[in-house]
C-alpha cells in the first residue's frame, strides 16, 4: 500500500512539472506574440531577439528562484526540435515560397546553399584543428573537429528574412530565403555524413566516401519529397475529399506533408529536404484541388504553426542557455569561454566572407552579358544574414558533445556552452543591428518603384521568343516576319536559359503533370468554389 502510494506520488509530482514547464512556456507565448506586436515598427528589434530574451529573463528567474541549482524548466531535446518543431518551420518555408523567383535564382541558391556551405565546414574544421590545440581544448578527434565545420555551418536567417520585403527585394529574399534552407539540410547532411563515416582508417577515399554519401542523401531526399507531394495531389484530386468535408482533406495535406519528413528520417535522409520540396509541390499541385475553404485554412494554418514553432524554438533556446549544470561541468576559466567562443565566432566570420564574394563575383562574371549583376552592397547583405546561429547550431551540438562518453568531458561541455555563447551573440547583437543595416545599405541607393524581379519576361513574351525559332503558332506570316530572324534554340538556351528552362517546364507542366495531379485551373468538385488565381498570383 504504502508502495502504491509512493507511485501515485511520484506520478502527481512528475505530471504538475509537466504542467508548470508548459504553463510557464505558453505564458511566454503569448507575452512574445504581444511584445512583437508593439515592437512591429521599433528600429533595433525583432520577435526572434525578443523571444530570445525573454528566454533569457525567464531562466534567470528560475534560477534564483532554485538558488543557484538549476534553471531547467524543459530539458533540451533533440526529439523535440528535430520531430515537432523544426517539419512545420520548413514545410511552411515551401509552401508559402514564390516559387517564381526561388526557381528563378535556383543556380544561385544551390551555389550558395550547398558548394558555399562546404566551403565553410572545411575551412571551419581546419581552423577549428589548427587553433584549439593552442587554447588548451586537446581531447577532441578527428570526428569532433569535422562535426564543429558542420555544426558552425548551419545558419539562421530568420532575423534578415524579417527585415526584406519579397516584394522591394525579391532577389536578396529569395536567394537568402534559399540559401538558409539548402544551408540546414547541407549542415544536417554533412554532419550525418560524418557521424557515418569510420576515421579510424583515414585514407585518401575518404573525401570522395563523403562526397558520395553527402550526393546520395541529398538527391534520395529531395526525390521523396517531390514524390509524397505528387501523391498528396493526385489523392486529392481523384478522390474529391471536399464533397463530403474539407476537414478531411486539410488532415491529409498535414499528415502527409508529416508522413514525408518522418519518412525520410526513418530512411536516414535529410527530413530537411524532403518536407521542404513536399511543400513547394503541395502549393502548386495540391493546394489548387482543394476548396476554397480548405485553401484559405491550409494557408494560415501551416503560417501559423510555422510562427509558433519558429517563437517557441527561440524561447527554448534562450531559457536553455542558462543551463547550470553545462556550465559547471566545462569548469573552465572566463578566459577559455572567451578564447573558445571568439575563435569559433571568427571562423564563422571568415567561413561566411570565404565562399560569399568569390561565388557572387564568379556569378557576376557569368551574367556579365545580361547586366544582372549582384552588387556589393546585396553581397554584404547576403554575408551578413549567414552570420547569425540558431536552434539547429545547438541540436546539433548536442548531439555530438553530449553523452560523449569518451571524450573529456570537460572539453565536451565547453563546446557545448561556447556554441550557446556564439549562436546568443550573433542573434542578439547582429540580429538587433541587422534592421538598421539593412536600411542604410540597401533602402538608401534603392530606386523608387523598381522591383529586380521586372526583369522577369510575361510568358507572352517567351511564347514570342520560341515562335522566333519555328516553333507553330497561330501567328499569321505577316506577324511571323515581322518577329525577326529566327535564332537556334541552342542559343536562346545560352542567351537566356533561367527564361528557355521556365518557358519548357511550362509547357510540359500543362501539357502532362496537370491533367493528372491537378493545379492551377483545375475545379474541384464542390460547386461554386473559384480557381483562387488572385492567390496564385500572390504566391508565385
Amino acid at each position: 500500500m504504502s508502495h502504491l502510494s509512493t507511485l501515485q506520488s511520484s506520478s502527481d509530482f512528475l505530471s504538475t512539472t509537466t504542467i508548470i514547464a508548459l504553463t510557464i512556456f505558453f505564458s511566454l507565448l503569448c507575452a512574445c506574440i504581444i511584445i512583437g506586436h508593439l515592437l512591429e515598427e521599433n528600429r533595433w528589434a525583432n520577435e526572434s531577439i525578443t523571444a530570445l530574451l525573454l528566454g533569457l529573463c525567464a531562466g534567470a528567474v528560475v534560477l534564483l528562484a532554485s538558488k543557484g541549482n538549476s534553471s531547467k524548466i524543459l530539458v533540451f531535446s533533440e526529439d523535440l526540435f528535430f520531430l515537432y518543431l523544426l517539419p512545420p518551420i520548413i514545410f511552411n518555408a515551401g509552401f508559402q515560397v514564390k516559387k517564381k523567383q526561388f526557381f528563378k535564382n535556383f543556380t544561385i541558391i544551390l551555389m550558395f546553399g550547398i558548394f558555399g556551405t562546404v566551403i565553410s565546414f572545411c575551412l571551419i574544421s581546419v581552423g577549428a584543428f589548427l587553433l584549439f590545440n593552442r587554447i588548451g581544448v586537446t581531447s577532441l578527434n578527428t570526428q569532433d573537429y569535422l562535426a564543429v565545420g558542420a555544426i558552425l555551418s548551419a545558419t539562421d536567417t530568420v532575423c534578415t528574412l524579417q527585415v526584406l520585403s519579397q516584394d522591394e527585394t525579391p532577389f536578396l529574399y529569395s536567394v537568402i530565403f534559399g540559401e538558409g534552407v539548402v544551408n540546414d539540410a547541407t549542415s544536417i547532411v554533412l554532419f550525418n555524413a560524418v557521424q557515418s563515416l569510420d576515421f579510424n582508417n583515414i585514407d585518401a577515399m575518404i573525401s570522395l566516401k563523403l562526397l558520395g554519401i553527402f550526393l546520395y542523401l541529398f538527391f534520395t531526399s529531395t526525390i521523396l519529397g517531390v514524390v509524397a507531394g505528387l501523391l498528396s495531389a493526385f489523392i486529392i484530386k481523384t478522390l474529391y475529399f471536399g464533397r463530403h468535408s474539407t476537414d478531411r482533406e486539410v488532415a491529409l495535406m498535414m499528415i502527409m506533408a508529416y508522413l514525408s519528413y518522418m519518412l525520410a528520417e526513418l530512411l536516414n535522409l535529410s527530413g530537411i529536404l524532403t518536407v521542404f520540396f513536399c511543400g513547394i509541390l503541395m502549393s502548386h499541385y495540391t493546394w489548387h484541388n482543394v476548396t476554397q475553404s480548405s485553401r484559405i485554412t491550409t494557408k494560415h494554418a501551416f503560417a501559423t504553426m510555422s510562427f509558433i514553432a519558429e517563437t517557441f524554438i527561440f524561447l527554448y533556446v534562450g531559457m536553455d542557455a542558462l543551463d547550470i549544470d553545462k556550465w559547471k561541468a566545462s569548469s573552465a576559466s572566463a578566459g577559455t569561454f572567451i578564447a573558445v567562443s571568439s575563435t569559433l565566432f571568427a571562423l564563422v566570420l571568415v567561413g561566411r566572407a570565404a565562399f560569399v564574394f568569390p561565388l557572387a563575383n564568379f556569378i557576376n562574371c557569368i551574367r556579365r552579358r545580361d547586366g544582372s549583376n549582384i552588387a556589393f552592397r546585396k553581397q554584404f547583405i547576403m554575408w551578413w544574414a549567414g552570420l547569425m546561429r540558431g536552434a539547429v547550431t545547438i541540436a546539433l551540438s548536442y548531439n555530438q558533445f553530449s553523452n560523449s562518453d569518451d571524450k573529456d568531458t570537460q572539453d565536451s561541455a565547453l563546446m557545448i556552452t561556447s556554441t550557446i555563447i556564439v549562436v546568443l551573440f550573433s542573434t542578439v547583437v547582429f540580429g538587433s543591428i541587422t534592421k538598421p543595416l539593412i536600411e542604410a545599405v540597401l533602402l538608401r541607393h534603392a530606386k523608387p518603384n523598381v522591383s529586380d524581379a521586372t526583369d522577369i519576361p510575361s510568358l507572352d513574351d517567351l511564347r514570342i521568343m520560341f515562335i522566333e525559332n519555328g516553333e507553330p503558332s497561330d501567328m499569321g506570316e505577316n506577324q511571323q516576319a515581322a518577329a525577326g530572324p529566327r535564332r537556334s534554340s541552342l542559343r536562346l538556351l545560352l542567351t537566356h536559359p533561367t527564361w528557355t528552362v521556365h518557358y519548357l517546364w511550362r509547357k510540359f507542366d500543362d501539357r502532362f503533370m496537370r491533367p493528372v495531379f491537378g493545379g492551377r485551373g483545375f475545379v474541384p468538385f464542390v460547386p461554386g468554389s473559384p480557381t483562387g488565381a488572385s492567390d496564385e498570383a500572390s504566391r508565385t
